[in-house]
């Protein structure tokens, strides 16, 4: 325990500018302080202790603002920053070296009773206020632009953006950068579509001036 709390420790402080040293993180991080108390509850939980592990994860809901269902299976190196309103359901597996940020939901879509919640691989970050919902997959190393809504799998190495969310980039190599935080830099299909028209009716503009000029001269 005490080697995890190191290790998490020490992943805080080379992933958040914010923090100054381990004291301020141990004291301050209100995720770390979550992903702690979630692996009490999770074991707890396979114990079939549930309302003792049910009781720890709303506790610890109270005091960080973060959700994290006891029978949920996390990885090693779960980076939530900030992480206010993030809600990580029952059936949900994350693998190792994610990156969550505020609001960000990983729920189901309904009632159903087996798998019902996302699974999220290696390397992958989903930044602020983005849904997953349902039993859906994001391969490793993608990339969830904030508030977009998955709905469906998303294949390794990618960007998804909107709502519903879909790829507008996918690397064809794995990212030499696993856990680049400049999610402020994702595409913005919508914002390009606009300047593509903004183009045209440039074009356009330009080609019926040359025609009314050459008109005039006849």
């Amino acid at each position: 325990m005490l080697s995890r709390m190191k290790e998490d420790i020490d992943m805080v402080l080379e992933m958040d500018p914010a923090a100054k040293n381990r004291m301020e993180v141990l004291v301050t991080s209100s995720g770390l302080h979550a992903i702690w108390s979630h692996l009490i509850a999770h074991k707890l939980y396979k114990r079939n202790f549930t309302t003792s592990a049910r009781i720890i994860s709303q506790l610890t809901r109270f005091l960080t603002g973060i959700e994290i269902h006891p029978g949920a299976r996390i990885g090693r190196r779960l980076f939530i920053d900030h992480g206010m309103g993030t809600v990580i359901g029952e059936t949900c597996r994350i693998g190792n070296n994610v990156t969550i940020y505020q609001g960000v939901t990983l729920g189901g879509t309904g009632k159903e009773e087996q798998k019902r919640h996302p699974d999220i691989d290696d390397n992958v970050l989903i930044a602020a206020g983005a849904k997953v919902l349902g039993n859906i997959r994001i391969h490793e190393n993608s990339k969830i632009g904030a508030n977009s809504v998955v709905l469906k799998d998303i294949p390794r190495d990618s960007t998804v953006v909107g709502i519903p969310g879909y790829v507008v980039k996918q690397a064809g190599e794995k990212v030499k950068n696993a856990r680049d935080l400049n999610h402020a830099d994702l595409p913005d299909p919508i914002l390009d579509m606009i300047m593509g028209l903004e183009d045209e009716i440039k074009d356009f503009r330009h080609e019926v001036r040359n025609e009314v000029e050459n008109g005039s001269h006849i």
